[in-house]
């Protein structure tokens, strides 16, 4: 049965006319806590070697990761397209604060959680890529618009819009709309042309909902393997959205943006001439999926650096070919058919040992390894890989230079 508008905010939200933080329920939550920066024994982490770090432990090689940031930033520069990069890598505040500096608009988030880590961190131009449906997420959709009023979520549905106009109104507030529009992967978003304009329109009329735009995010796009068919892919994928964007503004709608893109299609989407803004996101930190899509010179995609890593360490090594380390599903992303890759020696091969172990295989190992080694992985897909670990150590050659907290988890 389909909630009214009057019930959901009777039952739903229980909102008042102003715009308080009683309004919202609760205080909003602030950023990880600054205890990040000490070790468990408490020992202050900054200025430590990595040698001496607890394991497994994430850690960001600044050179590389700023090194990301200046190159996107140009790209997109000489492209005549703006950033609005994908926080899911990352969710931390000293992330977006730096990809903000370098140029970017804002950032994307995918949950409710991100947007209000990184509003109270003070980040602005926060843009919510996934449906913000329920009381509960609308409440605190409202919370941090009141705190960071240009932030904009999507919609692909128009009882969802009404339900986000009542509530906006209640609050006093506008609440700034994309259009969700479906590449044909068919998790979320409306189909492209007469069922989105129609949404557009029904958009357009209701009060306290400003329509900005599109967003269109071809996921499967970002990792079809080879740049000419990722490039074909993406525009298949892509055209119908701009096909819509088009007509809509020859209708009179005054939008501004339409938003996508990705990593694997930074340097393939600006050309198709209508987008305004990019999503990438693995970009600053990498990760062995990305590396095996190809890029534009080869079959290794090496635009960007490997930043972030995982150092563990050699807890067992009973045989002359095998050894165990202290890092295994929980920590390390186990949603792809392959684990992390060694930075060093090259050659060997890891293989799941566990939620704490992960196996080497050290047939074709450039080295031998020792119990008590050090070694430095790739992690196989960075952004559910972050959110494994509660924290960044920041390493400037190969001293802890700053801790930075991950806004990891719900709530």
């Amino acid at each position: 049965m389909t909630t009214s508008r009057r019930t959901f905010l009777r039952h739903g939200l229980g909102l008042a006319a102003a715009a308080t933080p009683a309004l919202f329920g609760g205080t909003p939550p602030s950023p990880a806590p600054a205890s990040t920066a000490t070790l468990p024994d408490g020992r202050p982490a900054v200025g430590l070697s990595k040698h001496d770090l607890p394991t497994p432990a994430l850690v960001l090689d600044l050179d590389v990761f700023e090194r990301n940031l200046a190159k996107m930033a140009a790209h997109a520069k000489a492209a005549g397209i703006a950033l609005r990069p994908h926080a899911k890598t990352h969710k931390c505040v000293e992330v977006a604060r730096r990809q903000i500096a370098a140029g970017a608009l804002g950032v994307c988030v995918a949950t409710i959680r991100e947007a209000e880590a990184l509003a109270a961190g003070g980040i602005r131009g926060l843009l919510i890529t996934s449906e913000m449906v329920g009381p509960d997420k609308i409440r605190r959709l409202l919370r941090v618009t009141a705190q960071a009023p240009d932030t904009m979520s999507v919609v692909d549905d128009a009882g969802h819009a009404e339900q986000l106009s009542a509530a906006a109104r209640s609050a006093g507030l506008t609440l700034n709309l994309l259009l969700d529009l479906d590449p044909g992967s068919r998790r979320t978003g409306i189909a492209p042309g007469e069922p989105a304009k129609a949404l557009a329109r029904t958009v357009a009329r209701l009060p306290h909902l400003r329509l900005r735009g599109i967003h269109c995010y071809s996921g499967s796009s970002a990792h079809v393997v080879g740049f000419e068919a990722r490039r074909v892919h993406s525009e298949k994928a892509m055209a119908p959205a701009i096909a819509t964007w088009h007509d809509l503004r020859r209708d009179g709608l005054p939008l501004e943006i339409l938003s996508g893109g990705s990593t694997g299609t930074y340097n393939i989407d600006p050309a198709f001439g209508a987008m305004t803004e990019l999503q990438v996101g693995s970009y600053v930190f990498m990760d062995v999926d990305y590396r095996r899509i190809g890029g534009s010179r080869g079959p290794l995609y090496d635009d960007f650096g490997a930043a972030l890593r995982v150092i563990a360490t050699v807890i067992s090594k009973t045989e002359r070919q095998r050894a165990t380390v202290d890092a295994g599903f929980k920590a390390f992303a186990t949603d792809r058919k392959f684990g992390p890759e060694l930075l060093e020696p090259t050659g060997a091969v890891f293989s799941w040992g566990g939620d704490e172990h992960g196996i080497l295989d050290l047939k074709e190992a450039s080295r031998e390894v020792a119990r008590g080694d050090r070694l430095e992985f790739i992690v196989p897909h960075c952004d559910p890989n972050v959110n494994l670990h509660d924290r960044l150590y920041c390493l400037r050659g190969e001293h802890v230079e700053a801790v930075w907290p991950v806004a990891r988890g719900y709530g």
